[in-house]
């Protein structure tokens, strides 16, 4: 059973920083495209970044600058560095990925389950 695995969230005052981590559990084939998505209360969920298979990113204006994702394909994980925090970055984070399982699979897609950023003082 894959699944994706999402890690790093928490407390932080504004201007403070913290790494999201998402990890792809069980045997994959292959990790491709992933997205970080956050949701905050009464909004929709919006995406926040992205990263294809050759490492090329795209951000959310509201966050380009201070928001970094990369990738570890050797430990199916997908990391978003965010600094400079502030209130307004207060969301529940989700990862989204396609994979692949084995390499005749059709490509999933799958969320995490998501974590919890709260920016405040």
């Amino acid at each position: 059973q894959v699944q994706l695995v999402e890690s790093g969230g928490g407390l932080v005052q504004p201007g403070g920083s913290l790494r999201l981590s998402c990890t792809a559990s069980g045997t994959i084939f292959a990790l491709y495209h992933v997205g970080w998505y956050r949701q905050a209360p009464g909004k929709q969920r919006e995406l926040v970044a992205n990263i294809a298979s050759d490492s090329s990113t795209n951000y959310a204006d509201s966050v380009k600058g201070r928001f970094t994702t990369s990738r570890d394909n050797a430990k199916n994980t997908v990391y978003l560095q965010m600094n400079s925090l502030k209130p307004e970055d207060t969301a529940v984070y989700y990862c989204n990925a396609q994979l692949r399982i084995i390499a005749t699979s059709p490509v999933g897609d799958y969320w995490g389950q998501g974590t919890q950023v709260t920016v405040s003082s």
